[in-house]
């Protein structure tokens, strides 16, 4: 029991330090910015989730690691990078599209996430069997959730300010 304690208070820690990050730095840029331009650089992290697909590489990871999380895990990743990508393009394009593929790429991604964690709990996952993927969910994991809360952030800061009528006279 002493290593999957160890290995969700490496995710607690993590998710900590991120949001220090994420308060102290980069929310302060961001919540300036217009809403296609603070979306880029989320969306460019989230293109990096091809990492994902680590899962499904022997010899990276133990051959005991459970295969419906590594299966899931991987694909799962590769769709969020390329709904991030996908978006990203859109929105240097000034293309409307890109807010709506931000929107789904930015629900399928934090749903992928959460879904990583109940498959890995569901299949018993013990931290030794990511072999060297163990960066994954203890130290990226847990930005990629922060940043996910700060799409959602600016996302529906955007939407407010749309729906919000003017003060009548």
């Amino acid at each position: 029991m002493l290593p999957q304690l160890y290995f969700f208070v490496s995710i607690a820690f993590a998710l900590v330090a991120w949001g220090i990050v994420a308060k102290q730095y980069v929310w302060p840029k961001l919540r300036l910015l217009p809403r296609d331009e603070a979306l880029r650089p989320l969306l460019i992290l989230h293109s990096f989730r091809f990492e994902g697909l680590a899962f499904l590489i022997p010899g990276v990871v133990s051959p005991d690691l459970p295969p419906a999380f590594a299966h899931s895990a991987g694909i799962g990743d590769i769709i969020a990078a390329t709904l991030a990508l996908v978006s990203l393009a859109l929105l240097s394009r000034g293309a409307r599209a890109g807010i709506v593929v931000a929107w789904i790429f930015n629900l399928w991604g934090s749903a992928d996430l959460l879904n990583a964690f109940y498959q890995a709990n569901a299949a018993g996952l013990m931290p030794g069997q990511l072999g060297v993927t163990y960066f994954i969910p203890t130290v990226f994991v847990p930005l990629l959730l922060i940043t996910h809360g700060l799409a959602f952030r600016i996302l529906l800061r955007e939407t407010a300010a749309k729906t919000r009528r003017p003060p009548s006279n």
